[in-house]
């Protein structure tokens, strides 16, 4: 058995059992068992709400909502969904490239990294937004919002069993609320588990990576010389493509980035932990970062500084995702629109 315990190590132990069992105590009051708040209709990830449990009213959402158009349209106006899926199935097809080109050179023993895990994880994110877009696309042809005609033809037959007069101007402002009424119940149509996991791989992706190549080009290749550890142009792609394409793809897509569900990047960090010990625990002696050994009596506190500094990295995409809403919208107003 490689792994010794030390009295102080039960501290780390606590350490990520308290991230643990507090990640999943606000999933259960975000998107579980807790209450439907803020008056709306919600389907949780965990537990699936019938409408009948709650009233939706218009204009309103929870803020952890997200809506089955969210995951293959684009928050710029005129913008083709189509365009949306080849970044996407790019994006899959480039970072599995490099993943593959990884494993033939180092075999699956490389997945005892964590930047191994975030980017297997950042594949599967494009690879699940392919399929949602290539699905989206479909529904896109097949399924039409109520058109202009369609509109003034109901309002002009309004009219004539009426007898009521109207200007081309009333008429014009009917078919707008009939298109806003279908655009309203897009937005309220939930999304289903697979859309619900690609958002959660969206969110865990996006403070994962911030973590990841920060650690990388701060920490471990201007300061830690490991005997195991060679720069190389396969691991200087490999943490920069990921943070590339994610916030290309964060730049054209209208999912919401909710602060809560930093406890789903919490969850994936302590996985990696506990594998960790586990493999210790079976007789695998040596540490991929130096920092997470427990043979140390500063160990306490670098689990305590990695445990918080998933805060600011996630804070980090959350402040470029706000940026985004903020900045575009001034500087193109009506090329640019605010999913929520």
């Amino acid at each position: 058995m490689a792994l010794v315990v030390y009295w102080y190590d039960f501290i780390c132990f606590g350490i990520v059992g308290v991230a643990v069992f507090g990640s999943l105590y606000v999933l259960w009051r975000k998107e579980g068992a807790g209450k439907c708040n803020e008056r709306t209709n919600y389907e949780s990830l965990l537990v699936a709400r019938p409408d009948r449990d709650c009233y939706a009213y218009a204009g309103v959402t929870p803020r952890g909502h997200v809506s089955s158009s969210q995951l293959w349209t684009s928050c710029w106006r005129g913008l083709h969904p189509l365009w949306l899926l080849a970044l996407r199935l790019l994006s899959c097809t480039v970072l599995g490239g490099f993943l593959a080109w990884d494993i033939l050179d180092y075999d699956a023993s490389i997945f005892i990294y964590y930047t191994e895990w975030t980017f297997t994880l950042v594949v599967l994110y494009f690879a699940i937004g392919t399929i949602v877009s290539a699905h989206g696309c479909m529904l896109y042809y097949s399924t039409k919002p109520p058109s202009s005609d369609n509109g003034e033809r109901d309002v002009e037959q309004s009219i004539s069993t009426n007898a009521v007069t109207f200007t081309p101007k009333e008429i014009r402002a009917s078919s707008i609320k009939l298109q806003s009424h279908y655009d309203q119940e897009a937005v309220l149509q939930r999304a289903g588990f697979w859309g619900y996991l690609m958002q959660t791989a969206y969110q865990t992706c996006a403070g994962a990576v911030i973590l990841t190549d920060l650690v990388f080009w701060c920490i471990i290749v201007p300061f830690l010389t490991i005997a195991h550890f060679k720069l190389n142009m396969l691991m200087g792609c490999m943490h920069t493509l990921n943070a590339v394409f994610l916030l290309l793809d964060t730049s054209v897509n209208s999912l919401p980035f909710p602060w809560f569900r930093l406890s789903y990047f919490v969850l994936w960090s302590c996985c990696y932990v506990i594998f960790q010990w586990v493999i210790h625990a079976c007789g695998f002696s040596w540490w991929p970062y130096p920092f997470l050994e427990l043979s140390t009596p500063w160990a306490p506190l670098w689990y305590l500084c990695l445990s918080v500094v998933h805060i600011p990295c996630y804070g980090l995409y959350s402040l470029l995702v706000r940026a985004k809403y903020s900045i575009f919208s001034r500087l193109f107003p009506q090329a640019f629109v605010r999913p929520y």
